[in-house]
């Protein structure tokens, strides 16, 4: 770290991403399964999540400018939290509704969003503007995204941990989650406020205006949706294709520790060849991954445990580089005032990406005859979705980034 960067703030701010990473993986991983298993059908699931994600992301822009006028950032992710604490406690607690699940769902997942959106923009625009120099930039974003991960390995061991069923699991995470949430609010009290007030009447048609940010928004969109196919096919895939339920764990905890553990190598890479040409290589990565994970079928265990080592190596770059290409974007654009803004519509498209990845991808799928736990399903259908249209995808936004690397040079500032 640069002498000028205090480690301690550093290390305050990213705590909330601990448990912000916590909400997200059952969220969007475990919460369709779990609510699968307890009679909602898959298509019917997918459509209802593919409205209320996509509900949640046309606000991220209004609440990013709400956040940009809120009096600190500090207040802004308090009351985040408070609503995102109290969304996930009814989330993870299904057999406390008393008669329609579909409600109990919708209104948990509208707390839920909301809390989760409100605190994630106000902690990303917080980060945005504390680095003093843009070589700073990609240091709190990536010890943001590091802790962040170990939060989601957190979440990924302790539910099967916690009980025999992942119901119980489930529920019992959450208590320890509030925990959690409490003492990173609590990090950030009195943490330095760089925010500067915003008095622009059009800030988001201003921030849509700028185009380098809307070039690295194709390029995010792309890749995000490449991300969060795989993400929402996980379980299923490993399930029902690999038929290694009892290795869910060890999955996601090796996915999601790769990831974490490559983050230093992904800023060394940045600052030795720039952001751009790190992010690709990233990518290329998890596309010889997915590729080589089209031929796995019951008891490639071990191949597959590989695959997920290599696509959270790629993830490490997923997290930590794009948010410091924001930033750098932001500089120059010299956006400083809605920094919230940028930060609600970057939210609006990864909302999008998730919406897009459950409410086409678990429909998709049921079409072309997958069944979840029925032996008459078609697997060929859920293999190619998890695995090939995602390298496309994949593919699409290394085009992309390439064709626009000189927009994102971060020697001009």
């Amino acid at each position: 770290m640069s002498a000028s960067i205090s480690k301690t703030e550093v290390v305050r701010y990213s705590l909330f991403a601990a448990p912000l990473a916590m909400a997200a993986l059952p969220i969007y991983v475990h919460v369709p399964k779990l609510y699968a298993e307890l009679g909602l059908s898959l298509a019917t699931l997918g459509i209802v999540l593919l409205i209320l994600r996509f509900g949640d992301a046309f606000i991220d822009p209004l609440l990013g400018r709400w956040a940009d006028r809120a009096a600190t950032r500090f207040f802004a992710c308090t009351l985040g939290a408070v609503l995102l604490g109290i969304g996930m406690i009814a989330l993870l607690h299904p057999h406390w509704s008393p008669n329609n699940l579909w409600l109990w769902l919708v209104f948990s997942l509208i707390a839920v969003y909301l809390g989760f959106s409100l605190s994630s923009i106000a902690h990303g625009a917080w980060g945005a503007e504390l680095p003093r120099v843009a070589a700073q930039r990609a240091t709190y974003t990536g010890v943001r995204e590091a802790i962040g991960l170990f939060g989601v390995l957190v979440a990924a061991a302790l539910p099967s941990f916690l009980a025999k069923e992942s119901g119980e699991g489930l529920a019992r995470f959450s208590w320890i989650f509030l925990v959690i949430l409490l003492i990173a609010v609590l990090a950030l009290w009195r943490l330095r406020e760089a925010k500067v007030v915003a008095k622009d009447e059009n800030a988001i048609k201003e921030t849509l205006k700028d185009s380098r940010f809307r070039a690295l928004l194709a390029i995010f969109a792309l890749n995000g949706i490449a991300s969060a196919i795989p993400a929402t096919l996980l379980l299923f895939f490993v399930d029902d294709v690999l038929k290694a339920k009892d290795w869910e764990p060890q999955f996601l905890v090796s996915y999601f520790l790769a990831g974490a553990v490559a983050i230093p190598v992904w800023l060394a890479l940045a600052r030795r060849y720039g952001k751009v040409i790190a992010w690709a290589i990233g990518m290329i990565l998890a596309v010889l991954a997915f590729v080589w994970a089209v031929s796995f079928s019951a008891g490639d265990r071990i191949p597959f445990l590989i695959v997920c080592i290599a696509t959270g190596v790629a993830l490490g770059a997923d997290l930590a580089l794009p948010p410091a290409l924001l930033a750098d974007v932001i500089a120059k654009a010299n956006g400083q005032s809605r920094t919230g803004s940028y930060f609600g519509v970057w939210a609006f498209v990864t909302k999008a990406n998730l919406a897009l990845a459950a409410g086409l991808a678990l429909p998709a799928v049921s079409a072309l005859g997958y069944h979840v736990g029925k032996a008459e399903s078609n697997l060929s259908a859920l293999t190619y979705a998890y695995t090939l249209f995602p390298c496309v995808l994949k593919l699409c936004a290394l085009a992309l980034l390439w064709k626009y690397r000189a927009v994102f040079d971060e020697r001009v500032s």
